[in-house]
């Protein structure tokens, strides 16, 4: 049996990419099996877990609920986007504030972070952990991860511009 194949193209985290795959492709195996972006985790198979998680055009969405063909044209980053010559502050509150132990869950939860930081850049302890529904941790006890998040509200609204004073 001959199995239909299209051309996808979009940008993962900042370059084009473009492969020829079935469309019934997950993204979650085009970004680990066609790119080898195994950052972005598969946990659950049932979308349940969030290892999955990635931003399209912004927005944290589980990757095993979209089909690779469906991101076309559009920006997609994982985990391993986030490093920018860098740590993200993400990434650098995970060091610092310990918000992690086996890591399994971790790229989920630190792209639905960023989401929540966007909506709420200084959420409150109920509003984080209202964000991370969705997102199953094993280990923590979300703690480490709440602080974590915490703090890398307050590492990211240092890098925001702040308005020039006007001199009168």
């Amino acid at each position: 049996m001959e199995h239909h194949r299209m051309e996808v193209t979009m940008t993962v985290n900042g370059r084009s990419v473009s492969r020829d795959i079935e469309p019934r492709v997950l993204l979650v195996h085009f970004l680990r099996d066609e790119l080898q972006l195994t950052g972005t985790h598969v946990g659950c198979d049932t979308s349940q877990c969030g290892s999955c998680t990635v931003l399209i055009d912004g927005e944290a969405v589980k990757s095993c609920t979209v089909l690779a063909v469906q991101c076309m044209g559009q920006s997609v980053t994982t985990i391993e986007g986030l490093e920018q010559g860098s740590l993200h502050p993400m990434q650098e509150a995970f060091r610092e504030k310990h918000g992690l132990q086996c890591g399994f869950c971790t790229p989920g939860v630190m792209m639905t972070a960023i989401q929540l930081l966007k909506q709420h850049p200084n959420p409150t302890e109920s509003e984080i952990r209202e964000g991370l529904d969705g997102v199953l941790c094993r280990c923590t006890g979300y703690e480490t991860i709440v602080r974590s998040i915490q703090h890398a509200a307050g590492l990211m609204a240092d890098q925001e511009p702040q308005p020039e004073e006007e001199v009168g």
